[in-house]
């Protein structure tokens, strides 16, 4: 290959096949050169020369007869390292060691950033070696990206924050059981010490039936208020009699009524007392259930 054909002059251009080519080549909003294997500029699309005029180059500045690479190899300030890069990467294209380099880097201008997608790859067809330059802008992507990195950061700290807050929020939580549970011992143990003594004495009186019917009306309605409270058997015995904790205990066991009164040494008939009032008191009005599987199901 000729000096001459490696290096034309700036007044001659590269030819095309058509002007069709040509039309195509200018429409694209790529900013497009084509240079031989050398780096040398043959030609430029209508996109690289008004980028070119619009940087500040003289209004009928093409670019054509510069030495590409040579420009990119000189570069100096903060885009050099980018500049090199590109570089490297065409000639690694005229080698042939890839077929296609590709390359995005930050063009800021004064008044707003800029960034552009560089690709260089060999021209097919037969001839001398050319290569395609095109330098594509991509900011609206790139300000796009830097917003949804943002987005997914901000997503990242809400979810810190929310996982922390779920943490506090259950220690709260855990905390109000506890006090509620400790709210529901200290209610049932006073109904028990305070409360029960008395109507079991007014029970023992011989009242009028008026006002019998008042007192186990009282008694009832007492047992209903803390009847949800005793949902488990240590909350249950607080107003259990320990007889009543033993004959439940040896039910929820599987004894019979008869093993139960040999066991505890009482009658029979002690033993069914007994369980009738743990039905009471448990809230089992219905003859259906089971009072050991209700037991075994609180305990």
């Amino acid at each position: 290959m000729s000096k001459q054909e490696t290096q034309p002059a700036a007044s001659t251009p590269w030819c095309y096949s058509s002007e069709e080519a040509r039309t195509v080549l200018d429409s694209l909003s790529a900013h497009i050169a084509i240079m031989d294997n050398n780096g040398v500029i043959l030609d430029t699309n209508r996109a690289w020369r008004d980028f070119a005029v619009k940087s500040g180059m003289a209004e009928d500045y093409d670019s054509i007869g510069e030495n590409y690479l040579a420009i990119c190899d000189a570069a100096d300030g903060e885009d050099d390292a980018d500049a090199r890069t590109v570089a490297t990467g065409i000639r690694k294209v005229i080698d042939g060691r890839v077929d296609e380099f590709i390359h995005d880097y930050p063009c800021h201008s004064a008044d707003s950033p800029h960034w552009y997608y560089m690709r260089a790859i060999r021209m097919s067809g037969e001839g001398p070696l050319r290569v395609v330059v095109s330098h594509e802008e991509i900011t609206a992507l790139k300000l796009s990206e830097e917003a949804l990195r943002k987005s997914e950061a901000q997503l990242t700290q809400q979810k810190i924050e929310l996982e922390e807050s779920n943490i506090a929020l259950k220690v709260l939580l855990k905390q109000r059981e506890g006090d509620k549970s400790e709210l529901e011992q200290k209610v049932i143990a006073n109904v028990k010490e305070m409360v029960l003594p008395y109507l079991e004495k007014l029970k023992r009186v011989n009242l009028k039936p008026k006002d019998k019917t008042v007192v186990d009306i009282i008694d009832s309605h007492l047992r209903d208020i803390i009847s949800p409270m005793m949902q488990k058997l240590a909350n249950a015995s607080i107003i259990l009699t320990p007889q009543e904790i033993q004959v439940a205990s040896l039910v929820k066991d599987g004894k019979a009524s008869k093993e139960i009164a040999d066991i505890l040494n009482v009658s029979e008939t002690t033993v069914h007392f007994h369980r009738k009032n743990l039905r009471r008191k448990f809230g089992l009005s219905n003859s259906q259930t089971n009072l050991r599987s209700y037991l075994i199901s609180i305990s």
